[in-house]
């Protein structure tokens, strides 16, 4: 079964015909023909009762709302590349020092949301070291930690230092 035997058995019971089906998708009657038959042949059943009109048969009316939710996902999945390759992320996953949580971050992911309302935020408030690690384990995008040269002395990290923060005792 392949998702464009699919679309043209869609196409088929919208339209009530071939012809409707085929105009709708594009294609030639007969190439709409022969996507139904091979759907047929791969569920060995009758789709369609073929007269004047094109009526659904019993299989047929059990594969519709199956079919519509396969489309779908492959539609849905198809956006998502098409996002993914884009450069759109639907989620940014963000590990911080729990100071920072608290005070430093909240306007600027205010700010973010409103920019942003598309990616969903996510965010974890973990000591320094435990934020690295979830960061290199690949489970959150960025990580926002004490600059301490034996935690963050890696290759595989970019680091980029936010502020300066005098210590006082």
């Amino acid at each position: 079964m392949r998702v464009e035997q699919l679309q043209a058995f869609l196409a088929v019971a919208e339209t009530g015909s071939f012809q409707k089906a085929a105009q709708q998708c594009g294609v030639t009657q007969s190439a709409i023909s022969r996507q139904i038959q091979g759907l047929e042949a791969d569920l060995g059943a009758p789709l369609f009762h073929r007269t004047t009109q094109a009526k659904l048969t019993i299989a047929g009316d059990r594969l519709l709302p199956r079919a519509r939710k396969i489309c779908q996902e492959w539609k849905n999945a198809q956006e998502d590349i098409r996002d993914l390759l884009a450069g759109k992320q639907p989620e940014l996953c963000v590990a911080a020092i729990h100071s920072i949580c608290s005070y430093h971050l909240p306007p600027i992911l205010q700010q973010f949301c409103r920019d942003y309302p598309d990616v969903q935020l996510r965010v974890t408030a973990l000591g320094s070291d435990r934020s690295l690690k979830v960061l290199k384990d690949g489970l959150v995008d960025l990580a926002i930690v004490m600059n301490n040269r034996f935690l963050t002395a890696s290759p595989d990290l970019v680091i980029q230092v936010l502020y300066e923060e005098p210590i006082k005792v």
